[in-house]
């Protein structure tokens, strides 16, 4: 049930959690609360449940993603979907703006305590759990202090030590060196929890890992825990068994879920994980709540993920409202924690999207139309943008909307981006009443097919510097004349730099072709030459951004030279590709 490793989890650590592991957060001079509740688990082995005064409570809950101080504008709406929790990764200072807004909605806080390396993979701030006491003193120190200044405070319904270290400690450690730390980590988080139970009896308290291969590690070296937590997603159906067959004696609660991850999907054509469609991202949550509730007596209910409204990469794969416009995910959860939908009105269903043409050959820069197939259950008129992603070009979560002419018929024509590698399409489908639906594909970008002989090819090929190692280096001239689109020429970091091939033979040519890596030249000269020492320019370039530089030039001469006059990052040029065509 573990995430792949490579399929990086997308939780981040709150802002505040580095200013917990500094000990950069004070508290306030006063305390002053109204009365919290008394939160139980309650009953025997396999017929669990939690109480709040004395009450059953089932956790409906979202895990939280606005801002603090958005709080009081969210909180009415979260209501409105049957969810009485909400959960956080941290808690400091600032906590307590939430916790007033979620009491004032009837709606309680699973308050957590960010410990590294939280996140699961791809997660940084290895700690030693055996032998840094520094930083287990500064935590046991701190933690405590804020459960002391809001154990009464209404909005509380559990503390939550940790998120999802067990796993993580495995981009810190290996072989029997990761097996100590991970037995020493949940035996610290045993030592937060006895310490939390001495100041605050009245709330329970547990520790949220990303597998349930974690929990072993809790039922041997953390007694003292109150119940178990896990973050799960398309693996969330699988937790009954795994509680069952390993004999555990404490009930839980599934602290995330919802569709599948990254981690979870099958590649698609390109090469990258297949994104669920909204519908298929809306029957997760469905299916989630109903594994969840299967499990009587011992899951005691979930937070899933994520009421957020994050406009990004994972905002648009999780959140339900991303940029606050309401998905088919939305009304799906409300529907699941029983809340009435019958007079709300709901998002477009995008029911296709296609990309006309080989999604596997998209030219850069050239004209992309997709097909959209899109229908409103209330009638709503449709509206339409294009966004494009390039996290599997550069890691980048961030949304880029594309300019579009509707064509009609659910035909929108966009310019594809000018930049090789495989890319992320997105179609947002907007009513107008605050709901959207989007679909998304990949597309790989290719250079444009050029007419003609590419003259550079495989011809000899020198340049001013080239890197000789890191990463895929040696990256040398000849890189840049290979025909290929993985490797390249990469020079020093300095300006000027050149990169010149030599033809063999003086010869005409109409066409140049550049394709750049993220390294690129904003500003540049192409010049000719008949012995190698007399240059003349036939193309100056002032404004250049990357991707692909394809233009058409004329010049003769035996020698063809870039010359980069000004880099476009701090590092230096580095091209995939020089092809000079006749």
């Amino acid at each position: 049930m573990s995430p792949t490793p490579t399929r990086m989890r997308r939780i981040a650590a709150p802002l505040t959690a580095g200013l917990l592991a500094a000990g950069a957060l004070s508290l306030p001079a006063q305390q002053a609360h109204a009365a919290g509740s008394v939160v139980r688990v309650t009953g025997s082995q396999g017929n669990w449940q939690l109480t709040v005064d004395g009450s059953p409570y089932q956790v409906k809950g979202l895990t939280w993603g606005p801002a603090v101080a958005d709080a009081g504008r969210y909180m009415p709406d979260v209501r409105s979907m049957g969810v009485n929790t909400v959960r956080t990764w941290g808690t400091d200072a600032s906590s307590k703006a939430l916790f007033d807004s979620a009491a004032a909605n009837g709606i309680k806080v699973v308050a957590g305590f960010w410990l590294q390396p939280g996140g699961g993979p791809g997660s940084g701030g290895c700690v030693n759990y055996l032998t840094d006491t520094a930083y287990k003193n500064q935590m046991l120190d701190e933690f405590p202090k804020w459960v002391q200044e809001y154990k009464d405070h209404p909005g509380v319904l559990m503390w939550n030590v940790g998120n999802e270290s067990v796993l993580g400690l495995q981009n810190c450690f290996s072989g029997d060196e990761l097996e100590r730390q991970r037995n020493a980590y949940t035996t610290f988080v045993n030592d937060i929890t006895r310490k939390i139970h001495g100041i605050d009896p009245n709330h329970p308290v547990t520790s949220t890992d990303a597998w349930v291969g974690a929990w072993p590690y809790y039922k041997r070296n953390a007694p003292d825990l109150d119940l178990y937590a896990v973050n799960a997603y398309n693996a969330v159906c699988d937790i009954k068994s795994a509680w069952e067959q390993g004999g555990y004696t404490k009930p839980y609660i599934v602290t995330e879920s919802g569709p599948p991850g990254e981690w979870e999907v099958p590649d698609d054509a390109n090469g990258v994980p297949q994104e669920p469609t909204d519908q298929a991202k809306a029957a997760g949550y469905t299916r989630a709540w109903g594994c969840v509730t299967g499990h009587r007596g011992v899951a005691l209910g979930a937070t899933m993920f994520h009421y957020g409204t994050e406009y990004d990469f994972g905002g648009i794969w999780f959140n339900l409202l991303p940029a606050g416009q309401k998905r088919l995910s939305y009304y799906a959860v409300k529907r699941a924690y029983g809340a009435d939908t019958s007079r709300d009105n709901t998002p477009p269903v995008v029911t296709g999207l296609s990309v006309e043409g080989d999604a596997g050959k998209v030219q850069a820069g050239r004209d992309l139309t997709l097909a959209v197939g899109a229908s409103d259950p209330d009638g709503d008129a449709i509206s339409y943008e294009v966004l494009d992603n390039s996290m599997y070009v550069d890691r980048s979560g961030q949304l880029t909307a594309r300019p579009h002419t509707d064509l009609g018929g659910g035909r929108l024509r966009v310019t594809a981006p000018d930049r090789p590698g495989v890319w992320k399409i997105y179609v947002k489908a907007t009513d107008g009443r605050g709901n959207v639906g989007v679909e998304t594909r990949s597309i790989r970008v290719v250079p444009p097919v050029v007419d003609g002989t590419n003259l550079a090819l495989n011809k000899p090929a020198t340049a001013s510097s080239y890197q000789t190692g890191g990463g895929d280096c040696p990256c040398t001239a000849a890189g840049a004349v290979d025909g290929k689109n993985d490797t390249r020429w990469a020079s020093d970091w300095s300006d000027p730099q050149w990169l010149r091939v030599d033809l063999g033979t003086r010869s005409t040519f109409r066409h140049v072709q550049l394709v750049w890596e993220t390294s690129y030249a904003k500003a540049y000269t192409i010049q000719t030459s008949d012995d190698g020492q007399s240059w003349r320019t036939v193309r100056e370039v002032t404004d250049g951004n990357g991707g692909v530089d394809d233009f058409d030039v004329s010049g003769t001469g035996r020698y063809v030279r870039v010359n980069g006059t000004a880099r476009g990052t701090g590092w230096g040029y580095s091209l995939y590709e020089f092809g000079i065509y006749n």
